[in-house]
């Protein structure tokens, strides 16, 4: 999708964008009408793509609002940030996204224009089988934004037409109740219906390389059907809902395995950098699913560069250094022969040690955690990156980081996504965000059917598990199971396809929501202070000055195990001031006051004192 001219009938201003590579141009164009532009397909399809501008997630899966805010990866044991979730001080006030403004950017102003534009597309002469393809795209952009409001309070307001904006009847009709949570699951399920029924598997140019396809609907389906059939939602296990989570997956990998998608063939960067269409309409990237496109525009002033490359690199190479993995992320990815690294069921063939972390590791481990003496590609420059600690005189009583500027408070960097190819600073980037891999499709089929008890070697827990440790480059071992134990039970599949997602996933914005859905939150978090690991160079004064300018780069290029084993002591060091707290108030947030003192029919729910039962 190329320049794109969008006119809503609200406000009849036309804006010209990209949906895919969004280059964001501005045009006079306020002579036209509303049934100008909804009884031409090209002015239609400039609209539509408005709307991919407004409701597509950016990195890490963010759509704004309050959680997104306060960065997925510190409310988990991916990074670390102070926040009032994981201090568990959160109040009804916190979660702020049912919003109030009668603004076009928060989420009942994006349904708005949704509305406005599904209302004024119907009353236009175009071909009903196009009418259907633009409407269904649509369709597909109104049930993610409900799901993801209901998927923080429950039932939300269903507003499926767009209220006037003034008059008393506009202002009595505004005041909607909360309808059933189970009643906007139901609607978003109808729109995605629709998006699967009328959407092509494969868009038939080149140039629409992003437009969602009904393998994308299918494959959103399946993650919305995947939490509604979760514990947050489904505390009595209704097995009813595994079922429709397992048959709504299965579709989505006979869609996509049918129309050229399935795993990339390796876990690294270029899963991210290969990108765009091919010339039959299919992906080049056969992962990305459903994808939010940037551009490398250096001269627009408009450029929607993908601003998390640079962000990930380290301030020593003038970026900001604004991910860095705790050692407890580090230490959540498991060896080569797939066994973890801790806990029970260690590997024994590849023992775990702090003082070796980085060695016999799941390579998903190294294209996702830089750490000190790794190499990067490009990003250093040159050099490898290094996280120590020195002493700076010859008593051991000054330390300072080795890091040119800033150093990393964990002593990591978050490499997933970062562009290996291009060099330091990396202000340009046109990386696109993958918000739906095909790895979350098997996954989220592995795990549906795991809920229903398939369990044999042959089923989907076992096989989708195996090809996607096949894909990380895992040890298959004399079993052939990928470090995997046979004859698991339900429950152990369970627990095994969640840490499974937690090392896949790792900072793509899943975790907290898997952990949420799962009402895991509490069990796995609360209690844990997260951990940097503090790299010690064991020289001081004269000697560590000498070494850092002359030695290290040589010495780890002839072995890093003997480096870290004559040079380095290790150890860890507490990030959090207390430890994690999560409320049980975390799986449905409070309707916020402004929200109420707005539409007198809106309850609070019952998790925060209200009437309002959002299981229901």
């Amino acid at each position: 999708m190329k320049k794109i001219f969008v006119i809503t009938a609200l406000s009849l201003a036309v804006i010209s964008l990209t949906n895919c590579k969004k280059v964001l141009e501005k045009s006079d164009l306020g002579n036209f009408t509303a049934e100008q532009v909804f009884n031409d397909s090209t002015t239609v399809k400039l609209n539509v793509d408005y709307l991919y501008s407004q409701n597509q997630p950016g990195w890490f899966g963010s759509t704004g609002g309050s959680i997104h805010s306060a960065g997925t990866y510190n409310l988990t044991e991916e990074g670390q940030g102070s926040n009032v979730f994981v201090l568990g001080t959160a109040t009804i006030e916190s979660v702020t996204d049912l919003g109030v403004a009668n603004a076009n950017n928060n989420s009942y102003g994006k349904i708005r224009t949704i509305n406005t534009f599904l209302r004024d597309l119907n009353a236009g002469t175009l071909d009903l089988a196009v009418k259907r393809r633009f409407a269904a795209q649509a369709y597909f952009w109104r049930a993610y934004r409900y799901f993801e409001l209901v998927k923080l309070y429950g039932g939300v307001p269903l507003i499926l037409v767009p209220l006037n904006a003034v008059g008393d009847e506009a202002k009595q009709l505004a005041l909607t109740p909360r309808a059933k949570t189970s009643e906007v699951f139901a609607q978003i399920k109808s729109d995605l219906d629709s998006c699967v029924k009328y959407l092509p598997a494969k868009w038939p140019k080149q140039a629409d390389y992003g437009r969602i396809t009904s393998g994308a609907a299918a494959a959103f389906m399946g993650r919305v059907l995947l939490t509604y059939a979760s514990p947050q939602f489904n505390p009595n296990n209704d097995v009813a809902r595994w079922q429709a989570a397992y048959d709504a997956n299965k579709t989505a990998v006979t869609i996509l395995s049918a129309n050229g998608f399935g795993l990339y063939p390796k876990f690294d960067y270029t899963m991210w950098t290969t990108e765009g269409g091919t010339s039959n309409g299919g992906p080049a990237n056969p992962e990305a699913v459903l994808v939010t496109g940037f551009n490398t525009s250096s001269v627009d002033i408009n450029a929607n560069n993908n601003s998390f490359d640079n962000s990930a690199r380290p301030r020593s190479v003038s970026g900001s250094g604004s991910f860095t993995p705790s050692y407890e992320m580090s230490l959540a990815f498991p060896m080569l022969d797939g066994k973890p690294a801790s806990g029970p069921g260690a590997s024994t063939k590849y023992p775990y040690a702090m003082s070796t972390f980085y060695k016999n590791r799941d390579p998903r481990f190294y294209a996702t955690i830089a750490y000190n003496g790794a190499t990067w590609g490009n990003v250093m420059n040159g050099a490898r990156l290094w996280t120590y600690y020195y002493y700076s005189a010859a008593t051991g009583t000054t330390n300072k980081t080795t890091e040119a500027t800033a150093a990393s408070n964990t002593g990591f960097y978050l490499r997933k996504g970062v562009d290996e190819t291009k060099a330091s600073p990396s202000t340009f980037i046109g990386t696109d965000w993958i918000e739906i891999r095909y790895a979350e499709v098997l996954l989220n089929l592995a795990e549906s059917a795991a809920e229903l008890n398939k369990s044999g070697i042959a089923d989907e827990p076992y096989v989708n598990l195996i090809a996607i440790r096949k894909r990380a480059g895992i040890e298959a071992g004399a079993d052939g199971l990928y470090g995997l134990d046979a004859g698991m039970s339900r429950s152990d599949l369970v627990a095994t396809i969640m840490k499974e997602r937690q090392v896949e996933f790792a900072f793509e914005g899943k975790r907290f929501f898997d952990l949420r859905r799962r009402k895991l939150l509490e069990p796995t978090l609360n209690g844990m202070k997260r951990n940097a690991l503090v790299i010690q160079l064991k020289r001081s004064g004269t000697l560590a000055t000498d070494y850092i300018a002359s030695n290290r780069e040589a010495s780890a290029s002839n072995s890093l195990d003997a480096l870290y084993a004559s040079s380095f002591t290790l150890s860890l060091k507490a990030l959090d001031n207390q430890n994690i707290n999560f409320q049980s108030g975390n799986y449905f947030y409070g309707i916020p006051t402004a929200a109420i003192n707005n539409n007198v029919n809106l309850q609070q729910n019952n998790t925060w004192g209200g009437p309002f039962d959002p299981l229901q």
